[in-house]
């Protein structure tokens, strides 16, 4: 007889995810109180999203927060930030000059 360990996220009475760790149980668990915490805050913008499409919305954002984080910190796209990155080195591969000045003056 095998013995099975297993990690039961429920939100209102209702099973939503079982998961064989508790650390991936916590981390879905973490995503889904901030996906609560974006909804209210989404439904507190000036346009009207019907009930639905926030809570869709609000979960995608917690899923994507890593993401949601880079462009609030830097404006950007994440991907765009690889690609500034490589558009500073030249065709042969060398660091551009202005990579260079930035060690130079962490240094």
């Amino acid at each position: 007889m095998a013995v099975e360990i297993k990690y039961v996220v429920i939100r209102e009475g209702v099973e939503k995810m079982s998961f064989a760790s508790k650390k991936e149980a916590d981390a879905w668990d973490k995503m889904l109180d901030l996906a609560e915490a974006l909804e209210g805050w989404l439904q507190q913008a000036p346009i009207t999203l019907e009930e639905g499409q926030t809570e869709q919305l609000a979960l995608w954002m917690a899923e994507n927060k890593d993401s949601l984080g880079t462009i609030v910190r830097t404006g950007r796209l994440p991907q765009e930030n690889s690609e500034a990155a490589e558009a500073e080195s030249d065709e042969n591969g060398a660091v551009a000059l202005s990579a260079a000045r930035k060690r130079t003056k962490a240094a």
